[in-house]
């Protein structure tokens, strides 16, 4: 008996230790039911605590994230199919915003817009979970932008230079390229892949309402020149939902984030965000939100604004890390007074305007100089390319003036005719075949010869073949010379006066 009072006596005391250490805080949890569901949003009554971007979790396992907030009940986007939802089902808050897998272990895969892999490589490994919304990096967190970020494309190198920690918009018609230069940029990075931490540039590229082929094909590009190694492909195709269209951006700026807060540098590519605001207006209508200008809701500009804010060169306090972001435009006819182009215009650093004139008349990339702009300059340029690009932008603008004019009079003076003429031997050299970057000190060779009329007497037709033969025969007789130029990108008076003796013989030679 007295063992049978003492197991008695321990039982009572193990009841009050639970009964006094009970939290109801945590025992409580807050759940509500379906209303409606279609078109891949639902509307939820009985939560009354639930926020903003907060997921949720329905009874069937299909996660939602809440975006509209009414007196008597909550509008929720689906991340699933919706014919699995029925009305009365439970939905339980799950307490937390969106969160995504970030790490190293992305690198090389291929993930949709919830980050769950679609390469059929496994599951993720090295990875974290990360909030897809943070706020942007505040003004005494950033530093200026002068870290040239190389894009491989002699045009844009030269005359339109893109810096880590900017934001460049490349803009222009359907199928005229605009893939092409983000796709070069990325290509372009690999020379640095195999550096330190600290140099080299981790690739997220996001694909937005693209098709699946389209998507396939580039992720096979990217795997045939070996950079998918230091690269991510983040895909919500056109024939996902509008939902995962709209979040695939955010998932994939927080995967870069990641990089950019370990002191690393990331550039992310957002194609296209055009397609990203129809699916967001899509949305927006289904959950009865009140449509504004060309039907877009009254927050467009704020969807975008906080998505390209991130991109950031951060304060070395902050461990100097960088997010360069080359969001993708898409205009009608040339357009860039619509309503989405000037929006994300009046966001960004500048601009890279593709002409869908030029790409017809074969000067490709067809990048217009006159309307594309780089707000960050000559100080995202190395000392050499500052040094070319000077001369180069004056022959330019000299010939684009010229050519204008020389339309209406029939007979020039001989000062004239070869000001035009070598005009049109550097338009010529800044033409660049898709997926072939060139290497800084290539760049620095051929923009030395164009700037210093080593070209003038050189057929256009012939040109091309002309500069590959130079390149060829100066990296035999003078290798040291390129590599000072693409390890330390200095012209010095002794690089500039080898270079005219080499090219002045090769010249002799060659004409």
């Amino acid at each position: 008996m007295s063992s049978l009072a003492l197991d008695s006596s321990e039982i009572s005391l193990l009841l009050q230790q639970k009964i006094f250490g009970f939290d109801a805080e945590n025992a409580i949890e807050e759940v509500g039911f379906v209303l409606t569901v279609g078109d891949g949003t639902a509307q939820i009554w009985g939560m009354t605590h639930v926020c903003s971007g907060e997921m949720v979790e329905f009874a069937s396992g299909i996660k939602g994230m809440v975006m509209n907030l009414w007196s008597d009940r909550v509008g929720v986007v689906l991340f699933g199919e919706d014919h699995m939802i029925k009305q009365g089902d439970i939905v339980r808050r799950t307490g937390h915003m969106m969160q995504v897998p970030a790490g190293p272990g992305l690198l090389g895969r291929v993930v949709d817009a919830l980050g769950r892999p679609i390469d059929g490589r496994g599951p993720l490994q090295d990875v974290k979970m990360v909030p897809i919304e943070c706020a942007a990096p505040g003004i005494m967190d950033r530093q200026s932008v002068f870290q040239p970020l190389q894009t491989g494309i002699k045009a844009i190198d030269a005359l339109i230079p893109i810096g880590k920690g900017q934001r460049e918009l490349i803009i222009g018609d359907r199928q005229i390229g605009k893939t092409t230069i983000a796709l070069d940029t990325i290509l372009n990075q690999k020379e640095h892949a195999q550096g330190s931490l600290h140099q080299r540039v981790v690739c997220v590229y996001v694909a937005i309402g693209q098709k699946r082929s389209t998507v396939a094909q580039m992720v096979r590009l990217l795997q045939h020149h070996d950079a998918m190694r230091y690269s991510i492909v983040v895909a919500a195709t056109a024939s996902e939902a509008a939902s995962l269209q709209f979040l695939a951006p955010y998932t994939a700026c927080a995967m870069g984030e990641a990089f950019r807060d370990d002191s690393q540098n990331a550039l992310i590519v957002y194609d296209d965000l055009s397609k990203h605001a129809v699916a967001y207006r899509q949305m927006s209508l289904l959950l009865r939100r009140p449509p504004g200008r060309e039907a877009y809701p009254g927050d467009i500009f704020y969807l975008h604004s906080r998505l390209l804010e991130r991109a950031a060169k951060l304060s070395d306090a902050k461990g100097g890390g960088s997010l360069t972001a080359l969001p993708i435009v898409e205009t009608q006819a040339g357009d860039v007074s619509a309503y989405i182009p000037t929006n994300i215009i009046s966001i960004t650093d500048g601009q890279i305007f593709l002409e869908s004139d030029l790409f017809y008349r074969g000067i490709r990339p067809a990048i217009n100089v006159g309307l594309s702009v780089s707000r960050v300059g000559g100080a995202a340029q190395t000392k050499a390319m500052r040094q070319l690009a000077g001369p180069l932008k004056l022959e330019l603008a000299q010939y684009k003036e010229l050519s204008a004019f020389s339309q209406f009079v029939s007979d020039m003076d001989a000062a004239t005719n070869r000001q035009l003429n070598r005009g049109n031997c550097l338009v010529e050299l800044l033409k660049q075949p898709p997926y072939q970057p060139v290497s800084l000190g290539d760049q620095l060779v051929q923009l030395f010869m164009g700037v210093n009329g080593y070209l003038d007497d050189v057929r256009v037709d012939d040109l091309s073949r002309w500069v590959q033969e130079g390149l060829l025969s100066l990296a035999k007789t003078m290798p040291e010379v390129i590599d000072v130029l693409t390890t330390q990108s200095v012209m010095t008076p002794e690089i500039a006066t080898r270079l005219r003796g080499f090219f002045d013989q090769f010249k002799k030679e060659r004409i």
